[in-house]
């Protein structure tokens, strides 16, 4: 990209800011709440790349000077100062083109969305249920350490430990754009406490992150919905296998079934179960349009197959291996207490230069 074609670009950007800055503060517009969230959000999405905007244009604007002291001055110091300046500002200005090419590409717009974390233990038997635990506690350590919520609506237990499925939403600031990387199949080699002989064995766990859904994203008839009420199960104190807590609802038009019992409150857990089937209903909508964009790339990181294989614990080594850009880590014990920052990292970089490539 040259400089023409960087500004135009932005400044393309710079009259769609202004336009929704003018239509958010017009009456009419926040009357009508559903348009009022899409034009707030888009203003948010594009605060970033204005902002960066408004930093390359300075940037211009100061090697232009520079230069023009270097074509007219004759002082020596002078001129060296320009040089050195003329320097920087080129590194600048390059670092800029650089980061101004990601803010270009159309981010995914569910990203910023809270999330339904489902992890289920798969082959392994006891073992895939205690390798389940130790990711459910990963994944928790992590989101403690981003300040974001972790809210348990349905778990079965595993017969020595772990879960056979535990089921949380995740509330925070980008949740989905985060977590999403995360979706697919975890492989753990070691030695099971189940096992007398010290032999290594795998197991495994799957993990699907989905994005929430928002009230305005889908709405459900209520005649396509069975409701049934039982009592829970697991800890809870006095109210559990008493009351009629727990709800379970069925979409009949898709065969979807939710069940939430993590609250006392029947109408709490029934509010919980509305929000997770609203989301499943959407995932299904969702998976669609993640898997065009499949078709149209070479290599997904963030979607795709949630039944392949992307990451390994292998405990003898202490290392950690993601599949999917080929990366290997020697903290296992680290990651395993909800560092998983450089993957996370390492997978948005390798997702954000394949973005690039299919938007050029």
């Amino acid at each position: 990209m040259n400089n023409n074609i960087i500004l135009d670009k932005l400044e393309g950007v710079k009259l769609r800011f202004d336009e929704i800055l003018k239509q958010i503060s017009d009456p009419s517009i926040v009357q009508d709440m559903k348009r009022y969230i899409k034009l707030n959000k888009e203003y948010k999405e594009l605060e970033p790349i204005i902002s960066a905007y408004k930093e390359y244009k300075n940037v211009l604007s100061n090697i232009n000077s520079s230069k023009e002291i270097l074509e007219t001055e004759k002082d020596e110091e002078l001129r060296d100062m320009a040089k050195s300046e003329l320097e920087i500002l080129a590194n600048m200005k390059e670092k800029l083109e650089e980061d101004i090419k990601y803010l270009l590409v159309p981010a995914d717009p569910e990203d910023e969305k809270n999330a339904i974390m489902e992890i289920r233990a798969g082959t392994g038997g006891d073992e895939a249920s205690i390798f389940a635990g130790d990711l459910f506690r990963m994944y928790n350590k992590f989101c403690e350490k981003k300040k974001w919520k972790v809210e348990v609506t349905h778990f079965t237990e595993g017969t020595v430990g772990g879960f056979k499925e535990i089921i949380t939403k995740v509330n925070g600031n980008g949740v989905y754009g985060i977590l999403k990387y995360e979706s697919g199949v975890h492989r753990v080699q070691r030695v099971p406490q189940t096992e007398t002989q010290g032999r290594i064995h795998t197991s495994a766990a799957t993990i699907a992150i989905l994005p929430e859904a928002d009230d305005v994203d889908i709405s459900i008839k209520q005649e396509d919905i069975r409701t049934d009420r039982f009592c829970s199960s697991g800890p809870g104190g006095q109210s559990v296998n008493t009351t009629y807590s727990a709800i379970r609802l069925t979409h009949i038009p898709t065969g979807i079934v939710v069940t939430c019992q993590d609250e006392k409150s029947q109408v709490k857990n029934l509010d919980k179960a509305m929000g997770e089937l609203k989301t499943r209903l959407y995932d299904l909508e969702h998976q669609k349009y993640l898997d065009e964009i499949a078709q149209k790339r070479r290599t997904m990181v963030s979607t795709g197959d949630r039944s392949a294989k992307i990451r390994t614990y292998n405990y003898p080594q202490s290392r950690v291996t993601d599949h999917r850009i080929n990366l290997t880590l020697y903290n296992l014990s680290s990651v395993l207490d909800g560092n998983i920052d450089e993957l996370i990292e390492k997978l948005q970089l390798a997702e954000n230069a394949e973005r690039l490539k299919s938007s050029t």
